[in-house]
């Protein structure tokens, strides 16, 4: 998580929590060490946020203190909540838990989400790989290293550039530029036998790639 983020979700987790929240149970929540803790909230304060509190006892936000306001008509908020309860059919644990925090930051949604339920179907076999490293290596462009199985169970290893996460009724899907065929590919999730993230990157390319596979795929 970058510093500027995790800053935010600081300021976020106090606002949500309702309580003084301590060192400890922030560091577990950031995955981050306590020192990281401290020392973001002496950032923080620095930048005149009304966090008050100290070590051992946790910390607290002033109640008065909120972000900018989002101004959402009755429709754009439950198209929002709808939206956001969609995201547990993709199976996708780490865009579950976004999803949750977005509707402890946006007051509007609150009440709103008592008024629809989505069913939470999930794909049978939604796979070993957890989506948010794929999504990070598409982020950061970052090339992975699959070992992949066929319809067959054939395996076989591949270098890709990862360039989206397609989620279907049926499976989710990682959309890449395979470096053995030299050309796009789709590869099933639940067929992704282990995957590594490698250091080597291919800055600059995502977008582009992204544009020639959006146009090929009619995306």
């Amino acid at each position: 998580m970058r510093p500027l983020h995790r800053l935010f979700e600081t300021i976020q987790l106090l606002r949500a929590a309702g309580r003084p929240l301590t060192a400890a149970e922030l560091a577990a929540a950031l995955e981050v060490s306590t020192r990281t803790v401290y020392r973001d909230i002496a950032a923080l304060q620095a930048m005149r946020l009304p966090i008050e509190g100290a070590a051992g006892l946790g910390y607290v936000i002033r109640a008065s203190y909120d972000l900018p306001a989002l101004n959402f008509d009755e429709a754009e908020v439950e198209a929002l909540v709808v939206g956001l309860a969609l995201l547990a059919r993709t199976g996708d644990a780490g865009l579950q838990q976004a999803a949750r925090r977005v509707l402890t930051k946006i007051e509007a949604l609150r009440g709103a989400s008592e008024r629809f339920h989505v069913s939470p179907w999930v794909p049978e076999s939604p796979g070993t790989v957890d989506p948010e490293i794929l999504r990070a290596a598409i982020r950061d462009e970052r090339k992975l290293r699959l070992r992949y199985a066929d319809e067959t169970g054939a395996e076989t290893e591949r270098v890709v550039r990862p360039i989206a996460v397609a989620y279907f009724v049926e499976a989710v899907l990682l959309a890449a530029w395979c470096e053995l065929r030299r050309d796009f590919r789709h590869f099933r999730l639940d067929r992704i036998r282990d995957c590594a993230v490698l250091d080597e990157r291919f800055a600059g390319e995502g977008e582009a790639l992204r544009r020639e596979w959006g146009r090929r795929e009619g995306a």
